[in-house]
This record gives structure tokens, C-alpha cells and sequence, in this order.
């Protein structure tokens, strides 16, 4: 090694080390604002769980993030894809740039919890009235973004770089017709002027206590395909379904094939993947044989070949039943979310933070989640590190528990703190260069 690359690795090992130093005082002032934001950060909770409003319809809750973001002094864009509201807070010292991101959109789901701020909201979704919910949690990842652009903004001048804030729609996907959530942040700039280095966000589940967080490495959430095939066999009489070609008992020997796939069919040690039918629709009356039968399902992956070998069996399955019984299939299958990969370097990096904040014997490995995230979109185009934060209070067994999008799903508010110091913490460690 030359006296000039030893001179000049040991002044990039300082210059690493001051940083990291440099995050220690600001550590202790995230926690001492996150405490003073703490109570707002409820109340916006509360506020949005109370107004809730569905995928591209965000408009009044973007335009208090809007508001807010506006008052700390942050340069805010609004009505990005959509309703999205995209903010940027540059820090008094040099530095690189991180994203922070949220969803804000709310679930077709009639509120079943006894709360004073529980929903009463109706809207309509795919032509039928339905109760709004926020039962995915999107509320508080809201509040709490806005609770941590808050904390941030307060150390503006010492924070080394800048951190770019996306509150994002649509994340449970856009209605039918629309563009909508990630994709549609990205294409519209979300990721550009200033480039993010890296992206970290979270998510509420229950199956994790209040107070404690849970991350895996690589793949954590699913790749997510909808899937569609319609059945085309020939209608006549119930008493004599002979004289034409059922469609119902065609499909019927569909789903119970297609269970094969992932259970026999393709490798599992490449990853977990599931074939899942949720609707089957056909028919009108008890002593008719009908024309059609259209079923709509979900494909989940963790491993690419895997998802495409997926693709094929169920295409082959389905069509090649259909046409056996002298019916025939149409699939559809609409690919959706990559998998929501956690890049390896930065999750070794940034996890000695979340272990920090959240304390010994609080941060916890989880297995591959057969949930979906658009959170993916952002991890294809940077490094991304998501993880889970606990809700479940304290005494509650995870069994009883309610899971996300059900109308009984309930939050411990006591968790939201954490939340707020968790993605803090995570952007001044790596702005700062910590743990690098």
C-alpha cells in the first residue's frame, strides 16, 4: 500500500468516524422531539382513521400532510400521482439524500372496533357502497411521517444531507381504470431531483407487540399476480346437463388442480408460493347449467423463476381441464408487485440502528410474509430497507389478534413513537454515515 492510499483510506476513516460521532447528539434530540410530537402524531392518527379515504381519493388527508409539511419550511409538491404529496427537507451540512415513505389510503371495509374516532365513512368501489377503514395501519404510518418530518426538520441545521419524504396513494392498489401508488410516484419523478441514495418505510402488523420491530434480509413480502380465468362451456337444463357442457364443475376441478402447482409442482426451497382462487361467479338460477363461470384469484411468489413457472402450470392447468371436459379457459393473469427484497448490504448496515432504538431482545428476524407491498417498486429502483412495527398491546395473544384488513384490526398507539424514532433514527444513521 502507498503512503498516499494508506493517508487517504485513514482520512476517509475519519472523516466516516466524525459522522458517526456527529449522529450521537442527534440521536438524543430525536428522542427528546419525538416525545414532545408524540400527542400529535396521535391525533393525526386519529383523524385520518376517522376520514379515511380510498386509493386515488386521498384529497383531504394529502392536503393536511401537504399543510404541515408546508409549515416546517419543507419544499412540497403536491398532486403527484394523483394525490400524492412528495417533500424535501435539505439539511444545514453536506451530505447524501434519503427517502422516507408512507401510504395513505384506506380499505372498502365497514369498521367493526368501538372506538370515539372509529369510521363511519361509505363510498362506493367497483359500483357497490361500501364502509371505508383504515384496517391496513396506513393511518399511522401517515402521522407518524409526519411526526418524523417534524423531528427532523427541528435538527435541520445539524442534519448532514437531505431526506425526501413521500406520502404516497394507492398502495392497495388503484381502481380499476387508473394508474396508480408506487409505479406511478416513481414515473412521475418521486426518486429524482434530488436522487435518493436509499428508501426505508414501514408497516403496523399485529403479529409483532407494541414496542418491538421485525425485518428480514432479501425477500420479506411477496411478488403478487392477479389472476382471472373465465370458463366458457355451453348452458341447458340442471336435469340434464348432458345436453350441454358445465362450466361450474369445469371450475370446480380448476381450483382443486391449480392447489397442486405450488404443493407439488415447483421447487419450495426456491421460496414459498401460493395459488389462491377468492372469487368464483356464475349462474342464475338453481335448475340452469350456465354459460360461464369466471373465477378471480392471487399468485404470491418469492423467487423469479418460480414466478414465472407459475404462470405457465396455471395457464396449462386450467386450459388444458377446461378443454378436456369440452369447455374452454381464458387466464388472465395481471402482474403486480415485485417482491419486497431488502437489499442485504444496507439491511446489515442500518439494523445495528433499529436494535439501538428499540432496545435488547426487541428487534426480531421474521420469516417471508405472503402479504404484497409496492414498497417493491421503490426497492427496483434503489436500495430499500422496510420493516414491521408491533402493534399488538401488551397481554394479547397473537391469535387473537386481529390481522390487517379486517374490520376488527386495532392499533396500540402506545407503538407510534417508536415508529417515529425507528425512521429518524435510520435516516441521520445514514446520512451521518453510520455503521457503514
Amino acid at each position: 500500500m502507498s503512503r498516499r492510499t494508506a493517508c487517504l483510506g485513514l482520512l476517509a476513516f475519519l472523516v466516516s468516524s466524525g459522522a458517526a460521532r456527529a449522529a450521537e447528539p442527534l440521536a438524543a434530540a430525536i428522542d427528546r422531539l419525538t416525545a414532545q410530537v408524540a400527542p400529535k402524531v396521535v391525533a393525526w392518527r386519529r383523524d385520518f382513521h376517522q376520514n379515511p379515504e380510498l386509493s386515488n381519493r386521498e384529497t383531504r388527508t394529502a392536503a393536511r400532510v401537504a399543510e404541515h409539511l408546508r409549515s416546517l419550511g419543507l419544499e412540497v409538491k403536491a398532486g403527484v400521482a394523483h394525490t400524492g404529496v412528495v417533500a424535501v427537507l435539505k439539511g444545514g451540512k453536506p451530505g447524501p439524500v434519503v427517502a422516507l415513505r408512507a401510504d395513505m389510503d384506506a380499505l372498502p371495509v365497514t369498521e367493526e372496533v368501538d372506538l370515539p374516532f372509529a369510521s363511519k365513512v361509505k363510498a362506493e368501489y367497483g359500483g357497490q357502497p361500501v364502509g371505508v377503514m383504515h384496517a391496513c395501519g396506513h393511518d399511522a404510518h401517515t402521522a407518524m411521517l409526519m411526526g418524523v418530518a417534524e423531528v427532523l426538520a427541528g435538527l435541520r441545521q445539524d442534519l448532514p444531507g437531505t431526506v425526501v419524504f413521500l406520502f404516497q396513494p394507492a398502495e392497495e392498489g388503484a381502481p380499476p381504470g387508473e394508474e396508480g401508488g408506487a409505479a406511478l410516484m416513481v414515473a412521475e419523478g418521486a426518486l429524482a431531483n434530488p436522487a435518493p441514495e436509499a428508501i426505508f418505510g414501514l408497516h403496523v402488523v399485529p403479529m409483532v407487540a407494541a414496542g418491538e420491530v421485525a425485518f428480514r434480509s432479501g425477500g420479506q413480502l411477496a411478488a403478487s399476480d392477479r389472476l382471472h380465468i373465465l370458463v366458457h362451456g355451453r348452458q341447458t337444463h340442471g336435469g340434464m346437463p348432458w345436453e350441454g357442457i358445465d362450466p361450474v364443475v369445469t371450475a370446480a376441478e380448476i381450483v382443486v388442480a391449480l392447489q397442486a402447482i405450488p404443493a407439488r409442482q415447483v421447487n419450495q426451497l426456491k421460496g414459498p408460493s401460493v395459488v389462491t382462487v377468492g372469487v368464483i361467479k356464475g349462474g342464475v338460477r338453481n335448475n340452469i347449467v350456465p354459460e360461464e363461470v369466471e373465477m378471480w384469484g392471487t399468485i404470491r411468489s418469492f423467487d423469479p423463476g418460480v414466478r414465472g413457472e407459475l404462470h405457465e402450470r396455471v395457464r396449462r392447468t386450467a386450459e388444458g381441464i377446461a378443454a378436456a371436459a369440452g369447455a374452454r379457459a381464458e387466464v388472465t393473469i395481471d402482474q403486480g408487485n415485485p417482491v419486497t427484497y431488502n437489499d442485504p448490504a444496507l439491511t446489515r448496515r442500518m439494523a445495528p440502528t433499529l436494535e439501538r432504538v428499540a432496545g435488547a431482545g426487541k428487534v426480531m428476524e421474521t420469516l417471508p410474509v405472503t402479504w404484497a407491498e409496492d414498497f417493491a417498486v421503490y426497492q427496483q429502483k434503489i436500495p430499500g430497507f422496510f420493516f414491521f412495527l408491533g402493534i399488538r398491546p401488551p397481554g394479547q395473544k397473537v391469535e387473537e389478534a386481529a390481522p390487517n384488513h379486517s374490520p376488527r384490526f386495532a392499533i396500540d398507539e402506545n407503538a407510534l413513537p417508536l415508529g417515529v424514532r425507528a425512521m429518524a433514527n435510520l435516516a441521520v444513521d445514514y446520512l451521518s454515515g453510520k455503521a457503514r
